[in-house]
């Protein structure tokens, strides 16, 4: 099969991936064989690609974000999904289940967690394996390239709103609008917030306001009216204090990477004073996963997809880095005939 593996983490204008032919891979006892129909070029795999995250696998193979057919079952695999079934593959793989997080239903926080494109090889590749307790039903009435985006950039944007603990019809703020943002945008909207967007990019802006948005300007500036929450998905520690000097009193802001530059020194009195909030996201839980993807069955969500064939993975890498488009970008496999 064909598979794009890492070869030495670097800025990504330069050769860090390479695509080459491996072996199928086998499903392990409790694993799902997975033809990968589709699969999302999510900025952790930039993150994963230039080593802002250590390495985990050497030449592993990047994606987290799969939609795939099952066509084997391993040894006690088969409870849940069959061959034949699509499923869903997304960034967390592997958790413990018997650590006090786990226990208390946050696997996101366990220590053993291992994650999709990181720890395991994932899927910028024409086969792939899952754990079946972790792969994901997937909701009607999607293609498979509309469907790849909401497995990382839609879940964790969910994740995201959760922790930014918006009030009913309060005023939600979004710092940076792609692929992620441009979905939990759409969530918050049909939970009634009002939501403003701080974007740099001019067709982002354009692309906020078409979904709803009560307002779009430039990434440092000021909203219109002070925010009861706020999300920062652009992985730029500068827009901190900006993103907390425009929360109202009690206001929570909720970091959704899993990278992020340094963050200025901030204020007590202008960032912090009046109980406002600063939460991390760590990851995404099952059962997040699992919420996110029926919301996105009851609510047809618009998913902004560019499509780019597996053998241009590299060209999509730094499109996204370059930010070349609003949305998400997708592989898709093809048949070499």
């Amino acid at each position: 099969m064909r598979a794009w593996r890492v070869e030495q983490p670097g800025p990504v204008d330069g050769r860090v991936v390479a695509l080459g032919e491996s072996a199928v891979p086998q499903a392990g006892v409790g694993e799902l064989l997975v033809r990968v129909l589709a699969c999302g070029v999510c900025r952790t795999d930039l993150h994963v690609v230039e080593g802002d995250l250590a390495v985990h696998r050497a030449g592993v193979v990047p994606g987290h974000e799969v939609v795939g057919e099952v066509v084997g079952v391993g040894e006690g695999a088969g409870a849940e999904f069959g061959v034949g079934d699509r499923v869903g593959i997304a960034w967390l793989r592997h958790t413990c289940g018997e650590c006090r997080f786990c226990r208390r239903g946050d696997e996101n926080l366990c220590p053993e967690s291992r994650y999709t494109g990181w720890d395991a090889d994932g899927g910028y590749a024409e086969f792939t394996t899952v754990p079946e307790d972790y792969a994901l039903p997937l909701p009607p009435g999607y293609k498979d390239e509309e469907l790849a985006p909401l497995l990382c950039a839609g879940i964790i944007g969910y994740r995201a709103l959760k922790r930014a603990d918006v009030p009913p019809g309060g005023r939600l703020g979004i710092y940076g609008f792609g692929g992620s943002a441009h979905l939990a945008a759409q969530v918050a909207l049909a939970q009634g917030a009002e939501v403003h967007v701080m974007t740099r990019d001019e067709k982002a802006r354009e692309l906020a306001m078409e979904l709803g948005a009560a307002s779009a300007q430039g990434a440092a500036d000021a909203p219109p009216v002070p925010l009861d929450s706020a999300i920062l998905f652009a992985p730029v520690g500068d827009l901190v204090p900006p993103a907390m000097e425009a929360l109202d009193r009690g206001g929570v802001l909720s970091i959704a990477g899993i990278h992020l530059s340094d963050i200025p020194r901030l204020n007590y009195q202008r960032h912090l004073f009046q109980e406002r909030e600063i939460r991390s996201v760590t990851a995404n839980t099952r059962q997040d996963a699992r919420e996110f993807l029926a919301f996105a069955g009851r609510h047809r969500l618009e998913v902004t997809v560019h499509p780019y064939p597996l053998d241009e993975a590299e060209r999509a890498l730094r499109d996204l880095s370059h930010g070349r488009f609003a949305g998400a970008a997708v592989l898709v496999p093809t048949s070499r005939g």
